[in-house]
């Protein structure tokens, strides 16, 4: 296979007939993958491998959906399958989890209603299942289509994420930085896209929703001590080595979302964010690159921490092993943390410039 060349990929995925054959094709891929990361560039890895993910979940939903209909079921209204977390923003690894939702179109009448709860609560059942299957563990905060805070009509979408505005604490914060990655993958685009205006609209006439986001964005510090030194797990079998996931990778996606949402940009990925926010003017080219140089080591290093198979699903705990961290990498680490820690400074310093302007 030339991994360059998605077509032939696309044309066995869409036509998968089962479960099986995906997760077969998964593994190979994964391993495939796994030959060409130092050989790449990370942003153009990373694209390919996330149009991969997306084709796998995609088809996990369409063969879902063609099970319903073969029991005599079919959607009673228009709906979407929503992408949260990395998947959202085009960001999964090789073993990233599930982090999803599913929102459809407001029912006319109780009976629609009961009826539509009924359709997507099972076929949110039948995709979970599906992806567990094909090795997306389910995500352990619960961002899940199964969960009913993430599956229902767009009404309560709206009304939920409307809530979580007007009463900006840690947790409601925490949700609607997560609502501000999702992603339809599947489905009727409006619905998600409805949901996102209202946030959007929100923060534009109160800047000062942006002042309880950024106490949640720098939540995670860059893994750099005060010396330029990495800063490495003191205990366990992690000894000596970096968590690339949360001091670095984290830091810098928490960052450019929330310049994101202050810019008004309506991208989900972080590349997409970075580069929107230099053609927009609202970040000099020279700052927004070196973010991309950032963000480009902060996604191999993230992608070459191990992993294992545990009951199927491809996990990791995020951290760069001692015996990982050649000279090459701890230079490059320490130059993607600096930028890292650059950005924090920035985001802090643009918040608080907006919320002055009023």
């Amino acid at each position: 296979m030339e991994l360059l060349s998605l077509e032939p990929i696309r044309l066995l995925l869409s036509e998968a007939s089962g479960i099986g054959e995906l997760r077969t094709e998964r593994d190979r891929l994964h391993e495939e993958f796994q030959r060409h990361l130092l050989s790449m560039s990370p942003l153009t890895w990373n694209r390919l491998l996330n149009e991969v993910h997306d084709l796998i979940i995609g088809r996990v939903v369409v063969l879902a959906e063609a099970q319903m209909k073969e029991a005599g079921r079919s959607a009673p209204l228009p709906y979407a399958f929503l992408l949260f977390g990395s998947g959202g923003r085009g960001e999964q690894t090789l073993w990233s989890d599930q982090d999803n939702g599913l929102i459809y179109d407001d029912p006319v009448d109780e009976a629609q209603a009961f009826e539509a709860e009924q359709y997507f609560t099972e076929l949110s059942i039948r995709i979970t299942e599906g992806l567990e299957q094909a090795g997306y563990p389910p995500c352990s905060g619960g961002v899940i289509c199964t969960n009913d805070k993430w599956r229902k009509p767009l009404s309560g979408y709206r009304a939920m994420f409307r809530e979580w505005l007007q009463e900006p604490n840690w947790e409601n914060i925490r949700y609607l930085l997560i609502g501000a990655d999702m992603r339809t993958l599947y489905g009727e685009p409006m619905l998600g896209n409805s949901v996102l205006d209202d946030l959007y609209r929100e923060v534009a006439g109160k800047p000062a929703l942006l002042e309880h986001m950024l106490h949640n964005t720098l939540h995670h510090k860059v893994s750099l001590g005060l010396f330029g030194q990495l800063i490495k797990e003191r205990y366990g079998e992690d000894a000596g080595g970096v968590d690339i996931k949360y001091g670095a990778y984290i830091p810098i996606v928490n960052g450019i979302r929330l310049l994101g949402i202050e810019a008004g940009l309506r991208a989900s990925g972080t590349e997409e964010r970075i580069k929107g926010l230099m053609a927009s003017g609202f970040v000099e080219e020279e700052i927004g690159q070196d973010w991309l140089e950032a963000w480009s080591i902060a996604l191999q290093l993230r992608s070459l921490t191990p992993y294992q198979v545990e009951d199927g699903h491809y996990t990791t705990r995020g951290k760069l092993t001692s015996e990982q961290l050649t000279k090459e990498r701890v230079a490059a680490l320490k130059l993607c943390l600096r930028i890292g820690a650059e950005l924090q400074k920035y985001v802090k310093k643009s918040v608080h410039n907006e919320i002055d302007k009023g």
